[in-house]
C-alpha cells in the first residue's frame, strides 16, 4: 500500500472548504443529499483505513505470527504500515468507534424521547400550539411528528406568514431532515474533519424547507421576509427555547453565524441551479475516496496472504 492508504486519511480535510460552496451553488436538496453521503463515504472510509493500519500493524506481534502462520522475515520486508503509523492508527480508531458508538447512543435516545414527547402532546393535529410568548416554531419527529407553534409566533406573523412558516414545517417531517443532520453528525464524531460539513447539512436542511415554502407560495420574497421576521421575534421575546435535541425548525436548531441572512440571502436570490461541472468534480472526488480504500484494503490482502504462504 503506498498513498492509497493514506489519502482517505487526507481527504475529508476538503470536505469544510468545499462544503460551503457546494452549498451555495447547489439545489438544497441535492446538496443535502450529496454532502450526507459525502460524510458517510468519507467517514468510513477514512475509518476503514485506520482498521488496515491496525491489522497490519497486529501482524507484527511475535504472538500473533506464531499463531496465524506468518512469516516474521516477509513482514518486517513488506508490512506496509510502519509501527509508528500502526499505533498510530490503532488509537485514532479507537477513538473513532468510541465517538460514534457515544453519539449513536445519544441521538437514539433524543430521537426517541422526541417521538415520545410528540405523541403525548394535546391534540389529534399535526399542529401543536403552546401558550409560549416567546418566538418559537419547531417540528418534533415522531410516529406521527408534530409541529410547535408558541403564540409568540402566532403573533408576530400575519396569515401569509403563518402559513409559510407551516409550510416550511412540513417540509422538516415530511422529507425526514433530522435524518441527514444526525447521519452527518455521526461522520463529524468518527472524523472531527467533517465537523465543517455536518455544519453545513444543518444549513442546507433548513435551505430545503425555505425553497419547499417558496415553492408552495410561489413568492420567494415573502419566505425571505417571513424568516427574517421570525428570527427578530425569536431574539426580541425573552423566553428560553425548550425544545427536543431532534428537532429542526424555522429559526434552525443552532443556527451558525450569519445563518439567517444567508437563508434571506439564498430567497431573495433566483433558484440555484446545480451547475454540472460542479457536481460531476464532487461526486469524482468522493468515488476516488471509495477507490483508494478499496484499494488499501487490496493490498493488505496480497500482503497477509503473501507473508502466509511463505
Amino acid at each position: 500500500m503506498h498513498l492509497a492508504l493514506y489519502l482517505p486519511l487526507l481527504l475529508p480535510a476538503l470536505a469544510g472548504p468545499s462544503a460551503g460552496p457546494l452549498a451555495r451553488r447547489l439545489e438544497p436538496r441535492l446538496a443535502t443529499w450529496l454532502l450526507t453521503a459525502a460524510g458517510l463515504l468519507l467517514a468510513a472510509s477514512s475509518t476503514l483505513v485506520l482498521g488496515l493500519l491496525t491489522l497490519a500493524g497486529l501482524v507484527r506481534i511475535p504472538l500473533v505470527d506464531a499463531l496465524e502462520g506468518y512469516s516474521p522475515g516477509v513482514v518486517a520486508r513488506q508490512d506496509p504500515a510502519a509501527w509508528p503509523a500502526a499505533l498510530a492508527g490503532a488509537v485514532l480508531l479507537a477513538l473513532a468507534v468510541l465517538a460514534a458508538a457515544r453519539l449513536t447512543a445519544r441521538r437514539a435516545g433524543a430521537l426517541w424521547s422526541a417521538a415520545l414527547e410528540a405523541a403525548c402532546m394535546p391534540g389529534p393535529g399535526p399542529v401543536v400550539v403552546t401558550d409560549d410568548p416567546g418566538a418559537d416554531a419547531y417540528a418534533v419527529p415522531g410516529l406521527p411528528g408534530r409541529i410547535v407553534i408558541s403564540h409568540g409566533m402566532l403573533d408576530a406573523l400575519d396569515p401569509a406568514g403563518r402559513e409559510i412558516l407551516l409550510s416550511h414545517e412540513r417540509a422538516h417531517l415530511r422529507h425526514h431532515h433530522y435524518a441527514f443532520v444526525s447521519l452527518t453528525q455521526l461522520a463529524a464524531a468518527a472524523n472531527p474533519l467533517l465537523r465543517p460539513l455536518s455544519g453545513t447539512v444543518a444549513y442546507t436542511v433548513e435551505r430545503w424547507a425555505d425553497e419547499h415554502a417558496a415553492r408552495h407560495t410561489g413568492n420567494r420574497r415573502a419566505v425571505a421576509e417571513t424568516v427574517a421576521r421570525a428570527a427578530i421575534a425569536a431574539k426580541r421575546s425573552r423566553g428560553a427555547r425548550r425544545i427536543p435535541a431532534a428537532a429542526l425548525g424555522i429559526l434552525g436548531r443552532r443556527p451558525g453565524p450569519g445563518m439567517v441572512p444567508r437563508r434571506v440571502a439564498a430567497l431573495l436570490a433566483p433558484p440555484p441551479q446545480s451547475p454540472p461541472l460542479l457536481l460531476a468534480a464532487a461526486v469524482a472526488l468522493l468515488a476516488a475516496t471509495g477507490l483508494c480504500a478499496l484499494e488499501a484494503a487490496h493490498d493488505l490482502h496480497r500482503f497477509l496472504e503473501l507473508a502466509h504462504a511463505r
